[in-house]
């Protein structure tokens, strides 16, 4: 994998790419990744990622990740009922 994205960021630099760019392309397809790794659950991928919850739900408005059927927004984690007494 380190041949791997040795070769991609030399790529890069030869052709000019911006290190906040592409930072920005990375952490986009990597959550993108997780949440389907995860079926679009966004607390689980956020335990995956190690980050909260709700930075993850930034990040997916912020990068306008579209989730499961199209939705730009993966779908939120089930909460559990609550019992009425």
């Amino acid at each position: 994998m380190k041949d791997q994205f040795d070769k991609l960021i030399s790529q890069m630099v030869e052709t000019g790419v911006f290190f906040q760019d592409a930072v920005t392309e990375f952490e986009k397809r990597y959550i993108r990744r997780v949440l389907e790794s995860n079926g679009w659950n966004q607390l689980q991928s956020a335990k995956t990622l190690g980050i909260h919850r709700n930075t993850l739900g930034r990040k997916i408005d912020e990068y306008k990740i579209a989730g499961r059927n199209g939705f730009q927004h993966a779908v939120p984690a089930k909460r559990a009922k609550s019992k009425k007494k």
